[in-house]
């Protein structure tokens, strides 16, 4: 996967047609959260980027299933790209730019419904007398606090069932990408269980790439709510919430130290706020803290590496020796 000038492209891009996607993208994941979380709703911001562009930025509060929701669309433009862009793609070095996306961030009450991200988006670089360069980004993945083997292959089933019909390589080739994409190098382990992360992405044109990216758009609530469903109502305490509070420490140190979008965003001077949305409100860190080995809380250390877990599934089921979880 890689930048695609659109002049050896069957097609154009259509900046109208993506803008308009992830507009109703964002209404319509709004929409579900607010039915599933069933007590609070989106405060709205639309804002303006003096440098230019802006977006629409909504976040829920301290609702009954969600202790604060996020979801962002931003469509900014400029006449010089920051570092973060330039430093993986020169190509683009001294073209105005415009990047769209839209990018969310749940993080639930309950210790035991796993906080999720996901992200699609659309950068195109321009410069008079020559082609545009063009491509496509996103994904989306799983972090749970106590994990359950059952909703890690759900996961993953409906990764792959949304990438297999761009081509039987996608979904293993963005899986590990995701596993190595979401890797605290500093910690040694994952996020979080995985799922998809794509960059760059050239799949044989604009329309075939705009594609894949609204079936990843589409295909996240699907893939997220019967998670949430099976797990919302699952008692804890304060020993759940506290590491709750601990692992969230984790998800704060990849998005301020490698997260790509939040650099992208400080240095190309966004609106913080929007930005830094992510965050959960409440989070915590102990000096040197370790399960005590055996307990719930150090089960998921075994799920914050990369794991082929459909291959694990497809053992399993053949009667093969396989890894036991919680279900």
């Amino acid at each position: 996967m890689s930048p695609t000038e659109a002049s050896d492209a069957p097609d154009r891009p259509d900046l109208a047609a993506v803008r308009a996607y992830l507009l109703d993208l964002q209404d319509r994941i709004s929409v579900a959260i607010e039915a599933a979380d069933g007590a609070a709703r989106f405060r709205e911001d639309v804002w303006e980027r003096p440098e230019g562009g802006g977006g629409r930025t909504r976040v829920l509060a301290q609702g009954a299933l969600f202790e604060k929701a996020g979801i962002a669309f931003s469509d900014v433009t400029g006449e010089t790209l920051p570092p973060a862009a330039t430093q993986a793609h020169p190509e683009v070095a001294g073209r105005s730019f415009e990047a769209l996306g839209v990018s969310l961030v749940f993080h639930p009450r309950n210790p035991y419904v796993p906080t999720t991200h996901a992200n699609v988006r659309f950068f195109l670089a321009e410069k008079a007398g020559e082609a545009p360069v063009w491509w496509f980004g996103g994904g989306f993945d799983l972090t749970p606090y106590y994990p359950f083997l059952d909703d890690a292959r759900a996961w993953h089933r409906a990764a792959r069932a949304i990438c297999e019909p761009f081509g039987a390589d996608i979904y293993p080739r963005l899986k590990r990408w995701c596993d190595e994409y979401f890797h605290l190098k500093h910690r040694g382990e994952t996020r979080g269980v995985g799922g998809l992360f794509f960059d760059d992405l050239d799949a044989g044109g604009f329309s075939r790439s705009f594609a894949f990216q609204r079936a990843v758009g589409d295909g996240f609530l699907a893939a997220y709510l019967p998670i949430v469903e099976r797990r919302r109502d699952h008692p804890w305490a304060e020993r759940e919430r506290e590491f709750q509070l601990h692992r969230r420490g984790r998800y704060v140190e990849f998005n301020l130290l490698f997260d790509r979008g939040t650099l992208f965003g400080i240095q190309s001077h966004g609106r913080t706020e929007s930005i830094l949305m992510s965050l959960p409100p409440r989070v915590a860190w102990a000096y040197d803290w370790r399960p005590e080995p055996g307990t719930p809380e150090a089960e998921l250390l075994d799920y914050l590496r990369p794991r082929d877990w459909l291959a694990e599934e497809a053992a399993e089921t053949a009667g093969k020796p396989s890894e036991v979880a919680r279900t």
